[in-house]
């Protein structure tokens, strides 16, 4: 059965596919399982990622933004969709992923440590310093490094183009946050009369602009609720 499969590294936009596919009615894997498959994947299990893919139509986020994943799920689903998000620049990327985990796992106003990553509870404890080490390949103090965390983030785009270069029909490159990117999504899934015109951002850092469109649907129905209570 053929699936879709966001493989977009984290902090770009991989929330805001989630809540489009949501919206179009597609079944969407859920996220807190699908993050539970951390240890079956640094063991390289990927026959237990492949049975998740058996539970939805559609996948985003970890495991599937990590490196490989997308080969081993490719074979497993022939005919699926593949959706690579990019940011504007690699620095941004970097930038919005340490921003989002400054505020969930420090106190907001720095850069998280080792310390930090290692009792974190997320999941269970440890979770995100593993993530670190095993996606990463950070192992010292220095658990953002800006070269080593940009490096391993162009690395998987530049993967991804290059396996699925023969086969455009069956991957899709987007940036959110440009105007034309909704559109090339419906094209791409052939998804005629879509409920809005862009994306709607979630999980949203400060260095992502709100969608102007989401809050206009959102004001609309707050508007007919009121129209409602007055008649």
């Amino acid at each position: 059965m053929s699936k879709i499969f966001c493989i977009g590294r984290n902090k770009t936009g991989t929330t805001s596919l989630e809540k489009a596919f949501k919206d179009l009615n597609y079944k969407v894997g859920n996220q807190r399982d699908a993050e539970k498959l951390l240890i079956n994947y640094i063991e390289h299990d990927f026959e237990s990622i492949v049975n998740y893919c058996n539970t939805a139509e559609v996948f985003q986020d970890v495991p599937f933004s990590w490196p490989d994943t997308y080969k081993h799920i490719d074979k497993a689903f022939p005919g699926s969709k593949f959706i690579l998000t990019e940011r504007d620049s690699s620095e941004q990327w970097y930038n919005s992923i340490t921003k989002f985990h400054s505020k969930k796992f420090a106190d907001g106003k720095r850069i998280p440590t080792k310390k930090d990553l290692i009792n974190a509870t997320y999941i269970f404890k440890g979770q995100p310093w593993l993530v670190h080490k095993h996606i990463y390949g950070i192992t010292d103090e220095n658990t953002y490094d800006k070269e080593i965390m940009i490096r391993n983030y162009e690395k998987h785009n530049a993967e991804v183009k290059e396996y699925f270069k023969d086969r455009p029909d069956d991957l899709l490159v987007i940036n959110i946050s440009q105007k034309d990117a909704f559109k090339k999504f419906c094209e791409f899934l052939k998804i005629e009369s879509p409920p809005y015109n862009d994306f709607p951002w979630e999980n949203k850092t400060s260095d992502i602009g709100a969608n102007k469109n989401s809050k206009i649907i959102k004001l609309k129905r707050k508007l007919k609720r009121l129209k409602e209570k007055i008649q």
